[in-house]
């Protein structure tokens, strides 16, 4: 068995894909989804020692990410943007419109609202597991996914079907 540094270092690299996409799915923009995941990945190394009580240690990174998300948004210096250089292009399969027509309909909702939906539709949680991530009861859950759909087509239009990212 490695070290304990050792093994957090597996961990990171194993999710960070996975924790980058659901956090660009919440930030709507790499710069943040960047810090997002960075921040999560810091959170989770400082008590990385108590994990081996933890049962899934993924399903646990992806709270923390989504409940830093709310967080940040709480803050005034959630808006800041980086506009040094351009970001390169990256190659990315799906129809690239409805992506950033998505993306830019996301950014519309408050914070809770796109965390709840981006667990439960991108990351495929249950209504419980979303309670559970956001620190919510199943009831909430259930009524915010409801408005937070309607405002979401209010954006998109009923005509357009959402795909996975």
């Amino acid at each position: 068995m490695g070290s304990t540094t050792d093994d957090f270092e597996e961990f990171a690299r194993a999710r960070t894909p996975q924790l980058y996409r659901t956090a660009w799915l919440l930030a709507g923009d790499r710069h943040h989804a960047e810090d997002l995941v960075q921040e999560t990945l810091a959170k989770m190394y400082r008590s990385w020692w108590r994990m081996q009580r933890i049962e899934n240690p993924a399903a646990y990174a992806q709270t923390v990410l989504a409940r830093t998300f709310v967080s940040q948004r709480r803050k005034r210096s959630w808006n800041e943007q980086p506009t040094a250089a351009m970001p390169d292009g990256v190659h990315q399969s799906g129809d690239l419109e409805l992506r950033l027509a998505l993306r830019d309909a996301l950014a519309e909702l408050a914070p809770l609202d796109r965390a709840v939906l981006v667990l439960r539709f991108f990351e495929d949680r249950s209504v419980e597991q979303v309670a559970l991530d956001l620190g919510k009861n199943a009831g909430a859950i259930r009524t915010r996914t409801s408005r937070a759909l309607d405002r979401l087509r209010a954006v998109l239009g009923d005509d357009v079907h959402l795909i996975a990212l």
